[in-house]
């Protein structure tokens, strides 16, 4: 095959995917209030240069429900929420790390290879209801404690952090 073909079933290739990379830019705005920002190198975005979600959005993204234990809570919870692989999916993350923050700024880093579909959820349901700020909501960073021993450590317990509002994609 020529150089010339080669670059014309490339200029076809790239001219079909166009529209899928325009229509993965833009999320819709969220219509409730919004509860969790992402920023940071991400390619989806629909407010300014972020991607910003609230409770339906996420709940659109696809419920996973965990039953897991906690070292903050007595016997086995109840957890739902969206996958943060899935989540970062979503938004086009294209970072190596990612920087939670909670609403009183608390702050922790969790790396790329902790963003697995088996991983760790955005919960924003406890027990099945929703979680008010005294009660470690709106969002809670949930691993599956329960089904990996790999989880149940000090650094992954740390990386749970609770009140979460933002998440920043950094390299």
């Amino acid at each position: 095959m020529s150089l010339r073909t080669l670059l014309q079933l490339a200029a076809i290739a790239l001219a079909a995917l166009s529209p899928l990379r325009l229509a993965a830019a833009n999320l819709a705005a969220p219509t409730g209030e919004a509860i969790l920002v992402v920023s940071g190198q991400i390619a989806a975005t629909n407010v300014g240069d972020t991607a910003q979600f609230d409770q339906a959005m996420l709940e659109q993204l696809g419920a996973v429900t965990i039953v897991t234990s906690t070292i903050w809570t007595e016997g086995p919870q109840t957890f739902t929420g969206v996958p943060l692989a899935r989540l970062l999916s979503e938004v086009g993350a294209s970072g190596g790390t990612v920087n939670a923050i909670a609403i009183n700024d608390y702050a922790v880093d969790i790396p790329s290879e902790d963003w697995v579909e088996t991983g760790p959820i955005v919960s924003y349901l406890h027990n099945g209801d929703t979680m008010s700020v005294r009660d470690k909501g709106p969002l809670w960073i949930i691993y599956p404690y329960d089904s990996n021993a790999d989880y149940q450590t000090e650094v992954i317990y740390s990386r749970s952090i609770w009140q979460l509002d933002r998440i920043v994609v950094k390299d």
